[in-house]
């Protein structure tokens, strides 16, 4: 079967989704028809409660290229969202986003869309050989998938107007600097560290993981007053749980704990 307009790839690992972007003749350009099954794939991470943790990835040696324009500038044209992800979760959380923890690893061509989907997950790993850039101004357009918020969420105004408005290429350590990454690893390791630390993160309560991430998302979205007032409310949820309880019992037995997510 052809593989022209790309595809997106799912493996379960235990408690993780893989999540693999398919395209990699095309530096992994990202087309409509690998929406809808990105998507899919996102919305089976939130809602299975067996997947913990999920990790994203790009086949061959480039993460993502952006967007295929040509296949995309109908949408652009029409005034309309350029991506329709009514239906599930949004991988680049603009509407509906995914509670479960996402770690993203990173290589090569790293461009537009690809920094953005990397940028609405949790943490990124980069290989060293990366090049990075937000380039929709030397196309006449400007980002639509979160860029000028995340950048400058996470770089600060100077460092994201520096790399936004110039439309210039930035390297891993660059990337690194202002934090767009959290590691940058040898080329060719970075999905394997990915995937260490997912596991890592599946080690601790599902639930637990779920609530301080949304609890993180709070304070971004909706200021501290309201991540204050959640605290006690969820915590006395978490209480509640299962895993709670075997929390406390491996702490007074001196061993691990093994968590069920309930």
């Amino acid at each position: 079967m052809s593989n022209i307009e790309g595809s997106i790839t799912v493996e379960v690992r235990d408690h993780l989704l893989m999540i693999g972007i398919n395209r990699p003749e095309k530096y992994n350009s990202y087309t409509p028809h690998m929406e809808g099954q990105l998507i899919e794939a996102f919305t089976r991470l939130d809602e299975d409660p067996d997947l913990w943790v999920g990790v994203v990835f790009g086949h061959g040696k480039h993460f993502c290229a952006g967007l295929d324009l040509p296949k995309w500038t109908g949408d652009m044209s029409a005034g309309g969202a350029v991506l329709n992800r009514a239906q599930g979760v949004d991988p680049v959380a603009l509407g509906r986003s995914c509670r479960k923890p996402i770690v993203t690893a990173v290589q090569g061509i790293t461009y537009t869309f690809g920094i953005e989907l990397s940028l609405a997950g949790d943490i990124v790993i980069a290989a060293d050989d990366c090049r990075f850039s937000q380039l929709e101004p030397a196309r006449g357009i400007h980002a639509t998938g979160g860029a000028t918020f995340r950048i400058t969420e996470r770089a600060g105004w100077g460092n994201a107007m520096y790399h936004l408005l110039t439309s210039d290429e930035f390297d891993s350590d660059e990337a690194y600097r202002i934090g767009l990454v959290q590691e940058v690893v040898p080329v060719g390791s970075q999905l394997d560290r990915a995937i260490e630390l997912a596991q890592h993160i599946a080690t601790q309560a599902p639930l637990a993981v779920q609530a301080t991430k949304a609890s993180a998302r709070r304070y971004v979205n909706e200021g501290v007053k309201a991540c204050i007032a959640a605290l006690n409310p969820v915590q006395a949820q978490l209480l509640a749980t299962e895993d709670a309880k075997e929390g406390v019992n491996s702490f007074i037995e001196r061993r691990t704990a093994v968590f069920a997510g309930k």
